[in-house]
């Protein structure tokens, strides 16, 4: 069910599937955080001891999800998984369950699966927490989601350079790198979508290369070039371009000379409320004070006195 109100329109979508769409013959060849971020998923599976008959994945793209649950201890646990993707071509030729399906609007009817993954796909959604209700609501009571999504710190030493670059050639710079979560609100998301239990965690990665183009290279590959649907009315030049490499190489690169480029993973868990599911006890409702449980002695601060529960 698409949300009711109209998302401001950060990204293009229809772009981004032809991205996505260009980028599948090659994106083995770049998908090593794509299998960091599905390894991880399942890591957190195998130790929820539970079945998942229906499961979900958004974003498959080469299926890396589906390909590291077979050699998990997980796999017998998940049972019908369908592979799901905005470009039609990333799911092409591949066994299984799979459906061309965009993350703004999911196609699954209310309360119809157990589980829900999606890994390094939804940093693309134009509204996160309106594909995050809708991932609620496609969920069963007490169904999992479990979304990994890339943060803020993503490709700051590339947005970094290329801003420095602009303001020194032209006077002026605007956005040339996509967005991207805050870490602090993380957590948030899922609360402002209605999940139950909300966890998150950040998996801070550094990858090395030769060259800055070797970097856009693989971005290219992974389909994840800026898709931004208000666009720099100016295009890149190639004196920003290389002078934009110069600042990377100066200010980002190690002794061996080779450069960093940060990408940030936010791993997002909740659970679709259930009656089932342990609540918090209210303030004040417990039973024994803490020094009692500890064995230890209620000391007061001076100007306060000790609180009986």
């Amino acid at each position: 069910m698409p949300p009711s109100a109209s998302p401001p329109r950060i990204f293009d979508r229809d772009l981004l599937r032809r991205r996505l769409d260009r980028a599948a013959p090659g994106y083995a060849g770049a998908d090593f955080l794509k299998r960091r971020a599905a390894g991880d998923i399942v890591m957190r599976l195998e130790a929820i001891m539970r079945d998942f008959p229906r499961a979900v994945d958004l974003g498959a793209r080469n299926g890396a999800f589906a390909e590291a649950l077979a050699a998990s201890d997980a796999a017998p646990r998940v049972g019908l998984l369908v592979e799901a993707d905005l470009s039609g071509a990333m799911l092409a030729g591949r066994a299984g369950m799979r459906a061309v399906a965009d993350e703004e609007r999911l196609p699954f009817a209310p309360a119809s699966l157990d589980l829900i993954v999606s890994s390094l796909s939804l940093h693309w959604a134009n509204d996160v927490v309106g594909a995050l209700v809708q991932a609620r609501l496609a969920l069963k009571p007490d169904g999992l989601f479990i979304g990994a999504l890339f943060g803020g710190a993503t490709l700051t030493e590339l947005r970094q350079a290329l801003t420095a670059a602009e303001l020194e050639l032209t006077g002026g710079a605007g956005p040339r790198v996509s967005p991207f979560a805050d870490p602090s609100d993380a957590a948030g998301l899922l609360q402002r979508a209605g999940f139950a239990l909300p966890v998150a965690d950040v998996d801070r990665v550094t990858v090395r290369y030769d060259h800055p183009l070797k970097l856009m290279a693989d971005l290219r590959r992974m389909g994840e070039t800026s898709v931004l649907a208000e666009r720099h009315p100016r295009p890149l030049t190639r004196k920003v371009l290389a002078r934009a490499f110069e600042i990377y190489q100066r200010d980002f690169a190690g002794p061996d000379g080779r450069i960093a480029a940060t990408f940030e993973i936010l791993t997002l868990t909740g659970w679709s409320p259930s009656e089932i599911q342990q609540k918090p006890l209210r303030p004040g409702s417990a039973k024994m004070r803490l020094a009692e449980a500890l064995g230890g002695e209620e000391h007061s601060v001076p100007g306060t006195r000790p609180q009986r529960r």
